[in-house]
């Protein structure tokens, strides 16, 4: 048995008895573990049991829930969460496209797939109710992460010059990958800064391995996104009235250090492709970044004939017919290359207004969430949740150039911020007297050290 898989056997029945033991936070940090592995993909998986591990670490978070609603749901009840309810709403319209897409069948299969996604969202909502709770799946994620960035790197380029195989089980695309990976350097930087000697060291080892996955599979949205995501955190550093000795020299050496690594593992295969975020077409007739905008503005037109959306896959089914051959390039089925548009075409407008009025009641929780830390001093806990925000940002970014509306990264890195909100805010708010009669704000970083 290859060491890979021992590991695994090892955290997944490991995980399995800490949750029902310990903590019910470790339920989802197994369904996270599992998900990022993906152990039914990789090459080692010959040497463990043909287990449909994801249907277990599924519902062993469900049974934990039932196993401890009452308790959990003191501390983290769903519609407290304004969020929670336009989740529901989004969910509603595309289950009611059932009765309109355009290829049903497909529409049914993905939509069960998202249906599931939505619970295990809800379902984390519950079982991770504690700054420790979130740091526990957030470095779940980021070791994750750094395990698909040693994939990589294992893996290596292929003949064009992309990382293939990697993925994962919603999806095999490098593009899809490099979304994922981008938002943990966000949250990597925070626990760089503001962690102790052993996991800054962590931070470090785990960042290279993700930055240099990043590199290899030459995303040119996700190279956005990190520029955005960690340039927006790194002038908040540097700015914010809220500072900490050092705070300002920390930002000044984290982007010298970033500068110098980054030279350090691009490329000039790398580099090449960051340069066609400018062109229109690339050689031999493929579309380039630049040209997506053709894929984005035919869904107007397919939306002025199908106002009430195509359902999933429809953008695909009858893209030859909206957008010119020359574009197009020979291929019957175009994506549509962007989430949002994606969106657009699968339910309609109301599809993107239902999910700006779930983005602005994210923003708005965490806004106050962040206010609210504050008022208490926890300077640090504020950066957090600033870390958590632009690893939103992150996705989001990547999420503008493929097609990943429906996808567990997504949804991953909204589930994150409505912790953090619930965390740091909701619970102290619906139930201060579980945190004393003066409503007391604990958290291990309300602690000195900062001042405004």
């Amino acid at each position: 048995m290859s060491k890979f898989a021992l590991l695994f056997l090892m955290v997944f029945f490991g995980g399995i008895v800490a949750a029902l033991t310990y903590s019910s936070a470790v339920a989802f940090g197994v369904y996270q573990f599992v998900y990022l592995l993906n152990p039914d993909d990789r090459w080692w998986s010959a040497s463990i049991p043909g287990l449909r591990y994801s249907l277990i670490s599924s519902v062993l978070m469900i049974f934990v829930l039932v196993l401890k609603y009452r308790e959990l749901t003191v501390v983290s009840p769903w519609f407290k969460h304004p969020t929670t309810k336009w989740i529901l709403i989004l969910l509603f319209f595309y289950v009611a496209a059932i009765f309109y897409a355009l290829v049903p069948f497909n529409h049914e299969k993905f939509l069960i797939d998202f249906s599931k996604l939505i619970v295990i969202v809800l379902v984390a909502y519950k079982l991770v109710n504690t700054e420790k709770k979130l740091d526990f799946v957030l470095w779940v994620y980021c070791v994750g992460c750094a395990y698909i960035g040693y994939l990589a790197w294992t893996v290596g380029r292929n003949y064009q010059g992309r990382v293939e195989g990697i993925g994962f089980a919603d999806g095999h695309d490098a593009n899809g990958v490099a979304a994922m990976l981008a938002p943990s350097l966000v949250i990597l930087l925070y626990y760089l800064w503001q962690g102790n000697k052993k996991v800054k060291i962590a931070s470090v080892i785990f960042g290279v391995f993700i930055a240099n996955g990043l590199v290899l599979i030459n995303s040119r949205g996700s190279f956005l996104a990190v520029l955005l995501s960690g340039g927006i955190f790194i002038i908040f550093m540097i700015f914010s009235r809220f500072q900490k000795s050092g705070q300002r020299v920390t930002a000044v050496l984290v982007v010298l250090f970033g500068v110098s690594g980054a030279l350090y593992l691009t490329d000039d295969v790398f580099w090449g492709r960051m340069e066609t975020l400018q062109d229109i077409q690339e050689d031999e007739g493929r579309t380039s970044g630049a040209s997506r905008t053709e894929f984005w503005w035919a869904t107007f037109d397919m939306i002025s004939d199908y106002p009430q959306g195509l359902g999933i896959s429809g953008y695909e089914s009858i893209s030859a017919q909206y957008i010119r051959p020359e574009i197009i390039g020979g291929v019957e089925n175009r994506a549509v290359h962007s989430s949002w548009f994606q969106l657009l075409s699968e339910i309609g407008w109301v599809g993107p207004v239902v999910f700006l009025f779930l983005f602005v009641s994210l923003i708005k929780t965490s806004w106050r969430a962040k206010k609210f830390v504050i008022s208490k001093g926890a300077w640090s806990s504020y950066f957090k949740m600033l870390a958590i925000e632009c690893a939103l940002v992150a996705y989001f970014v990547a999420a503008t150039f493929i097609d990943r509306i429906r996808a567990e990264g997504f949804w991953w890195v909204v589930l994150f911020v409505m912790i953090a909100s619930n965390v740091f805010y909701l619970k102290y708010q619906n139930h201060s007297r579980l945190y004393g009669s003066s409503g007391q704000f604990r958290s291990k970083f309300s602690e000195k050290g900062f001042s405004e």
